[in-house]
């Protein structure tokens, strides 16, 4: 199992995507289980950002919005970093 690491700023925007999308928060806490326990899971289509965020990855809440995110160095670790709209955060 995985513990994910929420920083100051995936909290902010996590706050806002949350208020604006409230339709989507099962899927949003879905989702968040899924990372917990597989982030490979098929449904989550994880996959390696490149350029600017070549050293990130994204999975998908729903084929629109995005959860951007890195594996920690420390061990079952990953960093949840940003949180929104396709277009908006690349």
């Amino acid at each position: 199992m995985y513990q994910l690491v929420f920083t100051e700023t995936y909290l902010k925007r996590e706050k806002e995507f949350i208020r604006k999308h409230r339709d989507l928060i099962e899927r949003y806490k879905k989702v968040l289980r899924l990372l917990e326990l597989n982030p490979h899971h098929n449904s989550l289509r994880l996959h390696k950002l490149k350029g600017k965020f070549s050293d990130k990855y994204s999975v998908s809440i729903t084929m629109s919005y995005r959860i951007i995110l890195t594996f920690s160095i420390v061990e079952n670790e990953i960093v949840l970093i940003d949180i929104g709209h396709h277009d908006e955060m690349y």
